[in-house]
């Protein structure tokens, strides 16, 4: 195999140089095809996702995903370098995506690239590079799942200080409406709507639900938009609010919006439960794994495809997720580097941990 981190670099450098914000990925896309191509292995595609499956792919094993995206968020405008112009300076790697999830992506292709001719491994690899993450969308690893060999279990590439990310929030947007009654505030008529909300809003700020996380703490929901009323002396007979509740793994979603429902007199209508919290078994054979390389176990708050992929996993990258959206973000070299060996050595791992299972 030629060597990691010189091809790494080079189509890092080439991804930083094509912009890819979620859902106009199709250059990036093409990219990663044509990366593959030229060497050999025939990519699949579907919409702006690429997947290619190790050379001796066997049904009757396992088989590990490897997951990363390639689309980026916009630039936001404390940019003081071109974030589409890619540039090494003291070991650095600049440009828009190169922290995320860029260096995480290369260096799973990397590593995928190291095993792919390997006949011996319990079990098999698909690599999987995926759109839309930056917008949870539809059109990502989620819109390619029924089309990937069977799934058993998965490492996602985002930045973490290649620490492992064990648990990961869920997320889900309510909207709320307290209907009241309309009337002139001058003559005390209508019901308030907006006071009957704050009686919820209370609710959601002051509740606390019993069960707690061992990796990720408590449940946390903010009430981050309101609106209600249209005339000074009008009592307003609808206020609508949106409450962010950032879930854990001791809940499913649908148990959050149950209790929910019990407490509060608003309508509460959840716009989609597709981002779910995600936890591994801690005797999983990806946490030993980890924990044979002593590796850092973590909760994460944030979320990211793990929350789409319904099967264990964890979520491992170089780089530093504070850089991640970052004004002249950057990724250094060395992580790159060392986050190809590290993914190698926990695969060497995982395989010992399967072998010896059998």
């Amino acid at each position: 195999m030629e060597p990691s981190e010189s091809f790494s670099v080079e189509l890092l450098k080439q991804l930083i140089a094509i912009p890819s914000f979620s859902k106009t990925e199709d250059n990036t896309r093409d990219t990663i095809k044509d990366f593959f191509s030229t060497r050999g292995i025939q990519p699949e595609v579907l919409g702006n996702n690429v997947w290619v499956v190790n050379r001796y792919y066997d049904k009757q094993k396992p088989t590990l995903l490897l997951n990363s995206h390639h689309d980026t968020v916009k630039p936001n405008a404390g940019y003081t370098r071109n974030p589409f112009a890619p540039t090494i300076e003291d070991g650095k790697l600049y440009g828009l995506g190169s922290n995320d999830a860029g260096g995480p992506l290369v260096s799973l292709i990397a590593t995928f690239l190291h095993f792919e001719p390997d006949k011996s491994l319990p079990f098999n690899i698909v690599m999987a590079a995926t759109a839309e993450e930056e917008i949870s969308g539809s059109g990502g690893i989620e819109s390619i799942w029924n089309d990937l060999p069977k799934i058993d279990f998965a490492i996602i590439g985002e930045p973490t200080g290649m620490n492992i990310a064990i648990a990961e929030k869920g997320l889900l947007v309510l909207d709320c409406i307290s209907k009241g009654k309309a009337g002139h505030a001058a003559r005390e008529e209508g019901d308030n709507a907006i006071y009957k909300a704050m009686k919820d809003i209370e609710w959601f700020r002051s509740f606390q639900f019993p069960r707690t996380s061992a990796t990720l703490g408590d449940i946390k929901m903010s009430v981050t938009i309101i609106q209600a009323g249209h005339a000074h002396n009008q009592v307003p007979e609808e206020c609508k609010f949106t409450v962010d509740c950032r879930v854990t793994d001791a809940y499913t979603l649908e148990e959050v919006i149950d209790i929910i429902k019990e407490n509060v007199s608003c309508e509460v209508k959840p716009r989609s439960v597709r981002l779910r919290p995600s936890g591994i078994d801690n005797q999983h054979p990806l946490i030993k794994a980890g924990q044979h390389l002593k590796k850092e176990m973590y909760g994460s708050p944030t979320t990211s495809d793990q929350a789409l992929i319904p099967v264990p996993s964890i979520k491992m990258g170089p780089g530093d997720s504070a850089r991640s959206h970052a004004a002249d973000e950057f990724i250094y070299l060395d992580q790159i580097k060392n986050g190809t060996l590290d993914y190698i050595q926990l695969i060497e791992s995982l395989a010992q941990q399967l072998t010896t299972k059998q």
